[in-house]
């Protein structure tokens, strides 16, 4: 397994070693000892799977109390997916990553407390899975417009399919300091 930290040092993309032959293929999408090794410490307790379509953008999505660890890839389709850094004093605040991840390049990526998540679907259609830190909990949902001018997010859309919740999000500008750096 290939673990690179981005730009944003804490956000990692996860490639893992895949065995590929005449039948198909198998790797290990999680190892909770490789993955520690690898500078992953999480242990997640919920799994999430979404299915969306072409032009899909979900986020930008981040919970409180004590905050999320994600662990994010693509097992049909392919997304943009983005990590947004909110940690108020860190020296990459307000800025972002973004990836390609697909069922064809099998990249994961690791988003820490303090970052909103969110990704745009470029295929026909995307399955996404997600590993959670903690539980979701609805009361601790917080969101920033996808397309907040003060972030300004290169995504690969310009008038995305989005939910009632998402039009409603707040600028960057006006989100609490829930998470201060370090």
């Amino acid at each position: 397994m290939l673990v690179t930290p981005t730009e944003i040092p804490e956000v990692l993309v996860i490639e893992p070693h895949v065995f590929e032959d005449e039948r198909g293929f198998f790797f290990e999408s999680y190892n909770l000892e490789i993955y520690r090794k690898s500078g992953i410490p999480s242990i997640f307790v919920q799994d999430n799977h979404s299915r969306s379509v072409r032009n899909t953008l979900r986020g930008l999505h981040y919970q409180i109390n004590p905050g999320q660890e994600k662990l994010v890839r693509v097992i049909s389709g392919e997304v943009f997916d983005v990590a947004v850094d909110i940690r108020f004093g860190s020296p990459t605040f307000g800025k972002w990553i973004g990836i390609y991840l697909s069922a064809v390049n099998r990249k994961q990526m690791f988003i820490p407390k303090g970052f909103a998540h969110g990704f745009c679907v470029t295929s026909e259609v995307a399955e996404f899975e997600y590993k959670c830190s903690e539980y979701y909990s609805p009361q601790d949902e917080r969101g920033i417009l996808w397309n907040d001018p003060a972030l300004a997010i290169d995504w690969p859309v310009s008038h995305p399919l989005l939910s009632l919740k998402d039009k409603r999000n707040k600028s960057f500008e006006s989100i609490d300091r829930d998470f201060i750096y370090p």
